[in-house]
């Protein structure tokens, strides 16, 4: 006969002298030894409900509420990217590359014209000279950049300009927008460059549409006619090119991929780069 074992049963005692150890429970292999805790670090979980901790700080720009003008700027920026925009008006997005743009800058900024202040103080040394009757020392005729819509398009209709140095951003761009086919037509070298605010503190205003560059100083000749040769490479040569392309007529990152899933699912290449695009 069989004898079956109790459940109730022992596992076998080891017996004495032999050394070895009586197999484990059954049950008792799962069970792990408890670790003890040390006091020094005690588990305090946070709880994040209404009165209770500090919500650790996130990024909340997305639910900012914007002023205006703010709103205003983002919009337009996003209909100029989603509208066709016609080639007079896109190719003021191509503007001039950053280190030429500095050279640029660097010139502009040693034929900066005067001040109040320094206009005041040389009129007055010209006051103080007539009254003590001497004959005021006739100077050369000072070398400025010159500034205002008028007087640079009065300048480039005259041939007189040297360098023109239009804003990407002016608003409403009706008023610089003839002046690139102008250029052309009178020969003289343009360059469209970001930022009316940057052009505007060279010559110490808030903004400035366009500046002009008449003639600079023997010592800067090299550097004026460097700027000249990029200005023609970059913008008279490639004039006829940029007037046939449109700008704009791109979608954004929602659409394109709806485009791309519909492209998948029809067996289309859905890395084409016509997806992107109205």
């Amino acid at each position: 006969m069989l004898i079956r074992p109790r459940l109730n049963d022992q596992p076998p005692k080891a017996k004495a002298g032999s050394g070895k150890k009586p197999a484990p429970a059954p049950g008792a292999a799962g069970k792990a030894a408890k670790s003890t805790k040390n006091p020094l670090f005690e588990a305090k979980p946070k709880n994040f409900g209404i009165g209770q901790h500090i919500r650790p700080k996130t990024d909340l720009t997305r639910f900012v509420k914007w002023p205006e003008y703010i709103r205003l700027q983002r919009q337009k920026v996003i209909l100029s990217q989603r509208l066709k925009v016609p080639p007079a008006i896109a190719q003021f997005s191509h503007t001039l590359d950053k280190n030429t743009a500095t050279q640029l800058f660097k010139l502009l900024n040693k034929y900066r014209p005067e001040t109040k202040v320094e206009k005041k103080e040389r009129l007055e040394a010209l006051a103080k000279a007539a009254t003590e009757e001497k004959e005021a020392a006739k100077d050369k005729k000072p070398l400025f950049v010159k500034y205002g819509l008028n007087h640079c398009v009065a300048l480039i209709e005259a041939k007189k300009a040297s360098l023109v140095i239009i804003a990407h951003d002016v608003d409403p761009i009706e008023l610089v927008v003839f002046l690139p086919a102008l250029c052309r037509k009178m020969g003289v070298p343009y360059v469209i460059v970001k930022g009316k605010a940057r052009l505007g503190t060279v010559v110490h205003k808030k903004t400035a549409a366009i500046l002009t560059l008449q003639d600079v100083k023997s010592e800067d000749q090299r550097e004026l006619a460097t700027l000249v040769s990029a200005a023609k490479a970059n913008f008279t040569d490639k004039y006829e090119e940029q007037r046939r392309h449109w700008g704009g007529g791109l979608r954004g990152n929602k659409s394109t991929q709806m485009m791309r899933k519909r492209a998948k699912a029809a067996g289309h290449d859905s890395k084409s780069a016509a997806l992107g695009k109205l």
